[in-house]
């Protein structure tokens, strides 16, 4: 992948808020150059079919197919972020050109446009219950807009407005999320430090770091931990009102990824967390530590729990393309997905037994988890899925990539 793109992205409602507290000489005359006539197909055969562009810039321009019912392109580079709105058809991206748009997903309509920004736009993401839209770029600089009807001054009725309520800078930052209960914005940094904000009053409190980048944080099924892992390989629970480390993986640990941890992501139901490292292994944890490891084939960059309580199993992906579903209460392979000969950016479950896959070809695929088949392809896309974001609801994908574009795919009935 490019090295300017972003690295690899109890009662919950009661204790949200307690986790708180040179040959280019140009000749001597032009009077001694020789015009001739050349034909097209002279000029052809002397510069050679194929000259015009790279290999990678024909493709970007030869799309097989566009199954997307929508395509936003008012972004002028990559785009690598994307929400979907809770409770309305907003949605929001961002790019490399330090943008974030917010538009109606239906119309394409621009809503609202930050240019605040002055780098890299890596994460945009609605809190909760959608009041609030958080945006974060690589240097750091996050702004929070809170989101609320037209102020009545010529709006149109119905209207929506997004206002600036507040910003911070953090230093270089690797990744950031909301809490998924409350107002509090995690963000993880390059020295290995996550900021815990309490939002819009701007409280902050810090996960000491130890200077190693910090690459990923998912929340626990409870709410009130986080899982996180480092470059260094290392992996640490947290317990995010005590700002402690419960649990760690470290540097002496036989179970630490040799070559670096990538991704992580916990169930939802139960307290099982898993890690994936560079040198495609797998570990599987619990609050008392790692209970055991799976082989990926390649550097894992994804990994996603099954939300079925009844299914209990883990997809993975990786850069070489494998796609994999592992039971992990076997720790074995129940299967792998077929045709996966495309890197994966991200997983995603979107149904009991289906996930959805992105990958650097530009295209979104959904497998079977039992079975491994695949059930759909969309495509559209002219370069790298970076992510997308899916609404159950209305069964809409929206999808950011490396062609500068967004697009919303309508996601065929799953079957589950």
């Amino acid at each position: 992948m490019r090295q300017n793109t972003p690295p690899r992205p109890a009662d919950i409602d009661e204790d949200a808020e307690e986790i708180y507290l040179d040959n280019d000489a140009p000749p001597e005359d032009e009077d001694d150059l020789e015009m001739e006539e050349v034909t097209l197909e002279e000029l052809e055969a002397r510069l050679g079919s194929g000259d015009y562009g790279s290999d990678e810039e024909d493709e970007r321009k030869s799309p097989v197919q566009d199954d997307a019912v929508y395509t936003f392109q008012q972004h002028s580079a990559p785009v690598f972020a994307c929400a979907l709105h809770p409770q309305n058809d907003l949605c929001a991206t961002g790019g490399e050109d330090d943008k974030v748009f917010v538009w109606n997903r239906n119309t394409g309509e621009v809503i609202h446009e930050i240019t605040e920004h002055k780098d890299t736009v890596i994460e945009v993401h609605f809190n909760h219950d959608g009041t609030y839209l958080a945006s974060g770029d690589m240097a750091g600089e996050i702004f929070l807009h809170k989101i609320q009807e037209g102020s009545g001054n010529g709006d149109k009725e119905g209207s929506l407005t997004l206002r600036k309520v507040w910003e911070y800078s953090m230093g270089d930052m690797s990744w950031m999320r909301w809490h998924k209960a409350a107002n509090v914005l995690m963000a993880g940094s390059e020295d290995g430090e996550i900021y815990v904000f309490r939002l819009p009053a701007g409280d902050c409190k810090i996960l000491p770091g130890q200077g190693t980048r910090c690459e990923a944080g998912d929340l626990t099924n409870d709410g009130k931990k986080l899982f996180t892992a480092y470059n260094n390989g290392t992996v640490k629970l947290w317990d995010i009102k005590s700002t402690t480390a419960v649990m760690e993986i470290d540097e002496q640990h036989p179970m630490v990824h040799q070559e670096g941890s990538t991704t992580v992501s916990c169930d939802k139901e139960f307290p099982i967390y898993a890690s994936g490292g560079e040198n495609g292994k797998i570990v599987f944890s619990t609050p008392n530590g790692p209970v055991g490891t799976v082989d990926a084939d390649g550097a894992v960059e994804c990994i996603a729990f099954s939300p079925s309580a009844d299914f209990r199993m883990a997809a993975s992906g990786t850069l070489s393309g494998q796609v994999a579903i592992w039971d992990y209460s076997k720790l074995t392979l129940r299967t792998q997905c077929e045709n996966t000969d495309d890197g994966v950016t991200k997983i995603q479950w979107i149904g009991d037994f289906t996930i959805l896959v992105s990958t650097l070809q530009g295209n979104v695929v959904a497998y079977d988890a039992r079975s491994g088949q695949k059930k759909f392809t969309l495509s559209g896309h002219l370069a790298e899925v970076y992510s997308f974001a899916y609404d159950p609801k209305e069964s809409l994908l929206l999808t950011v990539s490396e062609d500068n574009s967004a697009k919303i795919f309508k996601v065929p009935q799953l079957g589950d």
